[in-house]
């Protein structure tokens, strides 16, 4: 195996072993599931469904944790604002949230755990903490984890600790031996609903959001695994309080750590500028799929590197939306096959491997494709055939041709074949003005005309 992966951790590209041969552990943080997912969502989901995909086209097996955070402050705001209880609203978001991947082609996980059941394992990891002399109990009844205790906090943002400041999702609060401790537990608050309480041996109270992902993935994984994964903006302070945790409970003084890999994709702006509900760019996934379908989506993510910062623009989509189009289009002569084993050997097949394992070098990968495409379009039908199979392992170019180009048209497709069949009529009579008409009332209405030896087809423009 030739994988190489950039570690966030050691601000290199590494060869990638797993601990256990033959087999990929993984965890993603997934989304605190109170509303429509967004697009940033959709640009996290996407890079780990692509990284699950070329692992197991590498050869390994992959064991894919992605959980949901169903208990958080703002989770219990909506479901006040609402009148309706926790779980009613977590299971509609989270039905949703499925809807919305699976149009975007994304596989579901090995598992997809919820925070609210594994409230006894965060439990019982917080009392190991304290055992171990991390975590204290706040005058208040929170429990908070004592950060200047850990030994090597901050090396994953790369900071001292002095350097280190209080991130976004880390409250302040009366109680605490130090602004950087980080709350384990939160004591229940006497106007909260009785369904975000629960009871444990710190009094009635729900985990810290930092301490749900520690032990969801220990619960699924063990305590180490391979590839630890998420946005750039959770690298600090939720990645960095994991390891505080995970390595405080199971690994302290060992020397090793419970993550071999921590992978980042990087930050999605619109239009350049940071996306926020107060500045009015701020777009869910059902937003964007009233305009746009989801492979077009799909594709437009893609094809720009995992760790690069990425724009999102319907100046781009449009631009991925026509070159989707584009090897679709070479794609039209190939017969859908799904069991085409693919010759690593070959030139094209390589050199796309090659970038694949170069740290998903998506960019270079699909350059080769549209390389594929334009001999498919010379009629070199086996690079027609290579260009599905490796559109396959991205989750790419597996719609019949002709469907995908023809769909989302307004018109009745048999009213569009009437129409062929009059110009084709008016051509054999010489009534070439009569064809051009009938050619432009098609146009006008969006639908674009092909000729070729073999007849007329179309597509939606």
């Amino acid at each position: 195996m030739s994988l190489r992966i950039h570690n966030t951790l050691t601000r290199a590209t590494e060869a990638f072993v797993p601990i256990e041969p033959g087999h990929v552990r993984m965890y993603v943080c997934g989304i605190t599931i109170y509303d429509f997912c967004h697009v940033g969502h959709a640009r996290m989901v996407l890079v780990f469904d692509l990284v699950q995909r070329w692992l197991e086209v590498s050869g390994w097996r992959v064991t894919y944790v992605r959980n949901i955070t169903d208990i958080d402050d703002k989770i219990i705001r909506r479901a006040l604002e609402r009148g309706i209880p926790l779980r009613q609203l977590t299971d509609e978001m989270t039905a949703a949230m499925h809807q919305d991947f699976g149009a975007l082609g994304v596989r579901v996980p090995t598992h997809e755990p919820r925070a609210t059941d594994h409230v006894g394992g965060m439990i019982g990891l917080i009392e190991r903490l304290e055992r171990n002399g991390l975590a204290y109990r706040a005058p208040g009844g929170d429990v908070n984890y004592a950060v200047r205790k850990f030994p090597g906090y901050g090396r994953l943002s790369g900071k001292s600790i002095d350097q280190l400041r209080v991130g976004e999702r880390v409250a302040v609060l009366e109680g605490k031996d130090d602004p950087l401790d980080f709350v384990l537990w939160k004591t229940a608050k006497p106007d909260e609903p009785v369904d975000a309480k629960y009871d444990s041996p710190f009094g009635p109270g729900r985990p810290g959001w930092h301490i749900e992902c520690s032990a969801m993935c220990h619960a699924l994984l063990g305590e180490r695994f391979d590839i630890h994964g998420g946005g750039m903006d959770l690298q600090f302070p939720h990645h960095e309080n994991e390891i505080a945790q995970s390595d405080g409970a199971f690994h302290l003084g060992s020397g090793t750590s419970f993550v071999n890999v921590w992978m980042h994709n990087g930050l999605l702006n619109v239009d350049n500028e940071k996306m926020s509900k107060s500045v009015g760019n701020f777009f869910t996934i059902r937003d964007v799929l009233q305009r746009f379908d989801g492979e077009t989506l799909r594709f437009f993510m893609l094809r720009a590197h995992y760790r690069s910062p990425f724009n999102f623009s319907d100046v781009g989509l449009g631009d991925a939306r026509n070159a989707l189009r584009r090897l679709y289009t070479a794609l039209q002569a190939c017969a859908p096959d799904a069991g085409v084993a693919i010759d690593w050997s070959a030139p094209h097949a390589a050199r796309f491997r090659a970038a694949m394992d170069d740290d998903f070098n998506t960019p270079i990968a699909m350059a080769v494709m549209f390389e594929l495409a334009g001999e498919a379009n010379r009629g070199h039908a086996e690079a027609a055939t290579l260009l599905r199979a490796l559109g396959a392992t991205l989750g790419l170019l597996q719609q019949d041709a002709t469907a995908y180009l023809q769909g989302g048209s307004s018109v009745d497709a048999a009213h569009i074949e009437q129409q062929i069949a009059a110009r084709a009529a008016a051509k054999v009579a010489k009534n070439f003005s009569e064809a051009d008409r009938l050619r432009d009332v098609l146009a006008a209405q969006g639908i674009v005309l092909k000729d070729s030896p073999s007849g007329t087809s179309w597509v939606k423009a």
